[in-house]
């Protein structure tokens, strides 16, 4: 490299880079800190109310046995649930946060390995920030904001498996890594207890994370030359191994029997007509997904992270040492996410349609199960991208001027991205903060009538994220959102209320109800309100 080139480096590196990094995290952080913020508006509804009157009632261990036995088998999400829900709903303000700064390290200390095996000195400040733009990539980009980031049952279920599958990817590196036996051991009994504990949480996450675990142990046998040792096949295959205990445990419990009992007899997933049905809807799913152009920030971020590692030169001794992995290991994680992008995809759309039925690819909380590795894909994508043009730039000479652009290109491309989630963001900002308010009073006005013994009270709907609150439906015996508020108050039923009185059918429609005031309309639609403050009493989605 010429004394010029070493000398535009070093002024990019001092001035350019900093500024692009600043700015992309107060960008990005800005979103991300909100959506913390709102964690302090979070109110109970739909899953929240059932939650957390058994989590407080039967305790952690028993909410964990009620899962495995009546409800659907998932012993892990049942026991976080105990546990988010144990002090009432203080668990869910700070889930969010917690989420976010888990995270957030999870992914800086994931890049630092990945810039490491390329040979180059991680820059932190850049990796904060491509950490934060990814997530809010993830988090607003969807169709389903609220349910993403501030609903504790979808959180636990979709969003937290991801930030347990990135440490868990720390982890499996730690490991193979070890040269002690003894600390390996331990390293590949944590792949078999996490792995359980996936498959006993989250159906979509299993299949996605069995499915790459899966195919990056068979890529991994030594004879391939991939990989020096029997360390990264072993870790993955104990972790498949775990997956599918837990998934077995979930899927013979009498919980999981009891919630197939309840579906209506369907042809078997296999089938061909139900084939052709999930591809159709792996086909609708992917263009909502391919829609949101924002997704594609999470390369720009990349080839941004990626101009700023090829600058300078590599870490002394990082290659010479064997610190970087084998190229055709490279090559091999290269191409690796694009079949567990599109497989997992359909994995999860096919498990949506057996449990839910045709309408089941529109969950779209269970979307982010391969969303975050498409992300992540991307990302890295991107980086590779960016060491590249750095180093081509440079043989040619060009890299003085050329890079520059190129980091001013990226970032204005990745603040592009997150400038177009700001309208979902402050959509979700209004309707949370005002059903915040609104629920407060009729809280506040709940337990002082259930304290001078009411046992029958009115109480007003207020919809959120497209999730199903009370008096869905005309028969009371069929609600279960009516009963699980009726057992956290304890009292024995709730009605429906406006405005202090008792409501009628709407023009003989029993399914609508004239309820709450016209402020608070738009809180879930298109399932929530109309303009004249009506409630569209639709079946909601369950976790």
């Amino acid at each position: 490299m010429s004394t010029a080139s070493t000398e535009g480096d070093g002024r990019l590196h001092r001035r350019l880079l900093p500024v692009a990094g600043g700015c992309l995290a107060a960008a990005a952080g800005a979103l991300i800190a909100v959506g913390c913020f709102l964690g302090l508006y979070v109110r109970p509804t739909s899953d929240d109310w059932c939650a957390a009157w058994k989590s407080r009632d039967l305790g952690v261990l028993g909410i964990t046995h009620d899962f495995y036995t009546t409800q659907n088998g998932r012993i892990t999400n049942a026991f976080l649930s105990g546990i988010v829900y144990g002090d009432g709903f203080a668990g869910v303000k700070i889930l969010p946060t917690v989420i976010v700064v888990a995270f957030t390290a999870g992914l800086v200390l994931l890049g630092i390995q990945l810039f490491r095996q390329l040979g180059r000195t991680p820059r932190v400040l850049l990796l904060v920030a491509g950490a934060l733009a990814v997530q809010a990539l993830v988090y607003f980009g969807g169709t389903r904001t609220y349910q993403v980031l501030l609903w504790a049952p979808a959180t636990i279920s979709h969003t937290l498996p991801s930030v347990i599958g990135v440490w868990a990817l720390l982890l499996a590196v730690w490991t193979v890594r070890q040269p002690r036996a003894g600390i390996r051991a331990c390293g590949f009994a944590a792949a078999f207890l996490i792995g359980f504990a996936i498959g006993t949480l989250s159906e979509s996450f299993a299949l996605v994370s069995g499915l790459l675990a899966g195919v990056l142990a068979l890529l991994t046998l030594p004879p391939f030359k991939l990989a020096r040792t029997w360390h990264p096949f072993t870790w993955c295959l104990l972790w498949c191994a775990g997956v599918v205990c837990g998934l077995t445990v979930l899927y013979t419990s009498p919980g999981a029997r009891w919630r197939r009992a309840q579906q209506p007899a369907r042809e078997s997933m296999l089938s061909a007509g139900e084939l052709r049905g999930t591809y159709e809807d792996w086909l609708r799913m992917w263009d909502s997904v391919t829609g949101q152009g924002a997704y594609l920030g999470a390369a720009a971020v990349g080839i941004l992270l990626g101009l700023a590692a090829g600058i300078g030169a590599a870490a002394p001794g990082k290659r010479a040492a064997g610190r970087a992995a084998p190229r055709g290991m490279l090559v091999a994680l290269l191409l690796l996410p694009v079949p567990v992008v599109v497989l997992g995809s359909f994995a999860v759309v096919l498990g949506l349609r057996s449990g839910y039925g045709p309408t089941g690819w529109t969950y779209a909380r269970t979307w982010t199960n391969y969303l975050v590795p498409m992300e992540l894909a991307l990302c890295v994508y991107g980086v590779l991208l960016g060491v590249w043009a750095r180093r081509f730039l440079a043989r040619r000479g060009t890299a003085a001027m050329a890079v520059p652009a190129g980091v001013v290109a990226a970032t204005a491309l990745a603040l592009a991205s997150l400038a177009v989630l700001v309208p979902n963001v402050k959509q979700l900002t209004t309707a949370t903060v005002t059903r915040a308010v609104a629920w407060d009073a009729q809280n506040s006005r709940i337990r002082t009538e259930a304290a001078a013994g009411a046992t029958d009270l009115g109480y007003r709907p207020m919809h959120i994220g497209s999730l199903a609150e009370p008096f869905y439906t005309s028969d009371y015996r069929r609600d279960w959102v009516a009963a699980c508020i009726s057992d956290w108050y304890g009292i024995e039923r709730i009605s429906p209320r406006c405005r202090g009185a008792r409501v009628r059918p709407v023009h003989g429609r029993p399914s609508a109800l004239r309820c709450f005031p016209s402020a608070l309309a738009g809180l879930g639609r298109p399932h929530g309100t109309g303009r004249s403050g009506l409630i569209r009493q639709d079946p909601k989605e369950t976790a």
